[in-house]
């Protein structure tokens, strides 16, 4: 009877322990996936404003107008991303910012401006390219903190 009793206990208190620990490893699963969509979702965001800016950016200078852009959403954007991003993610982020602010000194803040004095699209891909550097090393910053894919792209996408 006692034999019966223990083993009973044994077989309890096993279950009892891989419910706990499967818990505990479904709940940390579940918390990675949770946290990697939030990721993807910012990282998209911030790409999104990247290229609405940047083409809007580009057709005024093609047809010598103005343009406007609501910068309060691109640093939303930034604020999202720096909420969610692990650390050499956010200071890739930090290193595309500077890049951009680099480009728009060159294609909108100084004497070129799409009303004043438009690029050519020649000009206007080469003031771009800081940026799009910049974009393809944080892509693969991001591709590697989310998949591990140490590899990365050789290329920019987009942009």
């Amino acid at each position: 009877m006692l034999d019966t009793l223990v083993t009973t206990a044994a077989g309890a208190l096993s279950a009892t322990a891989g419910v706990l620990v499967g818990g505990i490893v479904t709940r940390r699963a579940q918390d990675r996936q949770w946290t990697r969509d939030q990721q993807l979702a910012a990282y998209q965001e911030l790409f999104n404003h990247y290229a609405k800016f940047t083409m809007e950016l580009r057709r005024a200078h093609g047809d010598r107008r103005g343009w406007d852009y609501d910068w309060g959403e691109w640093s939303a954007a930034l604020i999202g991303v720096s909420l969610v991003a692990p650390a050499e993610v956010a200071a890739e982020v930090d290193n595309f910012g500077r890049a951009i602010n680099s480009f728009l000194d060159q294609v909108e803040r100084g004497e070129r401006t799409p009303l004043r004095n438009p690029l050519s699209p020649e000009e206007f891909e080469q003031a771009r390219q800081a940026p799009a550097k910049a974009q393809a090393k944080l892509v693969n910053v991001i591709r590697r903190s989310l998949s591990n894919d140490h590899k990365g792209l050789p290329f920019g996408i987009g942009g």
